[in-house]
């Protein structure tokens, strides 16, 4: 029986096109059922009536009279907005309805809302979301936070490492994930209050920690799971998009110079194709919220439709 995933349609900037096109890709590519949730009108006549093969498809429509923006303050707007797109939303997958919740809205809301409506999991204070990054040894290393929480305390990171660790060998398989805790030197005596004294909490885990990690070693391979805070980790991350965006454009630049480079790039292109969609963030969709009562991942409010997909 095919999966049914809840998708907040009114949750990214462009709202509700990308998640409207995103989840009749997906119906059709992956054979889920997918909840649209949001405000019926817009959801229906704004954009499903622009696709007419989409009645053909396994997509519902769940009404939800309000929208928590990004311009809203999360504690305030999850208290106020009970109808919102993300409560309701989560609320499916509370009753069974939905196997898991997403959402490119409002990461601070979706987090809070997650927390009141599915419930954390023992031991855990804060869910963190988590980000897989490629490598160049072919495999994938985590970042965890990588905005859920600006502000953290030591105790914080030290839940996080231990969520990485375990998301990392239930995901990858990794029987020994390599654990680190990002910082500006590997030096144990390196790094702000924060990551030092996070430091003391890690090294005394029952996992592998590795000690300090630098900005580089998201990439290289050496370490399987990173640990920060969400300001750093949503930093690091949108830097990583920023610097893949650079690259493809400067790579497409050069092979349009010549035409000996255009002939040697017509000759090359499923290799190309391969580098374009290896360092393309939206085929890594969204992050999950590591630590709630339920499945539910957040992905950026510039996602397109490949990225809901």
């Amino acid at each position: 029986m095919p999966s049914t995933i809840a998708l907040d349609a009114m949750g990214s900037d462009r709202a509700p096109k990308p998640e409207v096109e995103g989840a009749i890709q997906a119906a059709r590519h992956y054979g889920v059922s997918v909840l649209l949730v949001g405000r019926e009108a817009t959801i229906i006549y704004a954009e499903l009536a622009r696709h007419p093969s989409a009645a053909e498809l396994p997509i519902e429509i769940v009404h939800a009279s309000e929208v928590i923006t990004m311009n809203d303050k999360a504690a305030r707007a999850v208290r106020s907005k009970r109808d919102s797109s993300l409560r309701v939303g989560l609320r499916l997958v509370r009753e069974g309805r939905a196997a898991g919740f997403l959402t490119a809205g409002n990461t601070g809301a979706a987090m809070a809302t997650a927390k009141m409506v599915l419930g954390a999991l023992p031991g855990v204070d804060r869910p963190a979301l988590a980000a897989v990054f490629p490598t160049a040894l072919g495999t994938a290393a985590i970042l965890l936070d990588v905005g859920a929480n600006v502000d953290c305390k030591p105790e914080n990171l030290e839940q996080f490492a231990v969520m990485g660790e375990i998301y990392c060998r239930s995901i990858f398989g990794t029987k020994r994930p390599r654990v680190g805790l990002l910082s500006i030197g590997e030096e144990e005596t390196k790094g702000n209050d924060l990551t030092r004294q996070s430091y003391q909490l890690l090294k005394q885990l029952p996992l592998l920690f590795v000690g300090n990690v630098e900005g580089r070693d998201l990439y290289n391979g050496s370490v399987d799971v990173i640990v920060t805070d969400g300001f750093v980790g949503n930093v690091a991350l949108k830097a990583s998009e920023g610097v893949a965006n650079l690259v493809r454009y400067a790579l497409k630049e050069a092979l349009k110079a010549t035409i000996t480079r255009q002939v040697g790039y017509m000759l090359s292109r499923s290799a190309f194709t391969d580098f374009k969609k290896r360092i393309d963030h939206t085929e890594y969709g969204g992050a999950p919220l590591l630590g709630v009562k339920g499945v539910c991942i957040i992905t950026h409010g510039s996602s397109n439709a490949n990225a809901i997909k």
